[in-house]
């Protein structure tokens, strides 16, 4: 954690974050004052006060120790990735995504709850599509093919429709499977996102 004594909501996250270090939530807590230290922010990009890692995310900003907790117990495991990506997107971080993605790509995956739920909000769904476009091609994505193939038989069609634009971006030639269904969707949408997918499909070969 990095804290500036003049900062007022520093010592409640540092009183949370103590507080998880006592109930072994988390096995080791480091402060650093950047009135002390002030070249040590550089290193990290750190730019305003209270800033927290717990291990892959950041946290900036006031937070509340059951908030402080939830993010812990997501950085213990893979488990809670989703979770986190999706609050993430949520409130507009969608660089801190686009970093994790870069840092282990196989978190793709975790983006595909968001994919399959036709309710999650506009500016998550969009997030999500950047990150998938970002990884076009790639192999965290071809990996995710038969996924996609199963959400692209989804009973709504705007999961149909994203899975399909997403089997696209795979450039994986056994997504023309689901693709080649995807023709006879009875929406309209749907068809032609997978005829587009096709296309790009057929220009990567």
């Amino acid at each position: 954690m990095f804290l500036s004594s003049a900062c007022p909501h520093c010592a409640g996250v540092l009183a949370g974050l103590a507080d998880l270090l006592k109930r072994g939530v988390i096995g080791r807590l480091e402060a650093v004052n950047l009135d002390h230290h002030a070249d040590a922010a550089a290193d990290q990009g750190v730019r305003s006060v209270p800033w927290v890692r717990l291990g892959p995310f950041v946290l900036t900003g006031a937070r509340g120790s059951g908030e402080l907790e939830i993010w812990a117990r997501r950085a213990r495991g893979n488990e809670g990735m989703a979770d986190a990506l999706h609050d993430l997107l949520k409130t507009g971080d969608l660089a801190q995504v686009q970093a994790l993605l870069v840092e282990d790509p196989a978190r793709l995956c975790a983006l595909l709850p968001i994919v399959a739920n036709a309710k999650a909000r506009i500016n998550v769904r969009l997030g999500a599509g950047v990150a998938f476009e970002e990884h076009a091609g790639s192999a965290a994505l071809r990996a995710l093919v038969p996924a996609l193939g199963e959400l692209a038989r989804h009973a709504d069609a705007r999961v149909r429709a994203d899975a399909c634009h997403y089997l696209g971006l795979s450039r994986d030639p056994s997504a023309r499977a689901w693709l080649n269904a995807a023709l006879e969707d009875d929406d309209a949408s749907v068809r032609e996102i997978a005829a587009d997918s096709l296309a790009v499909l057929g220009e990567a070969e």
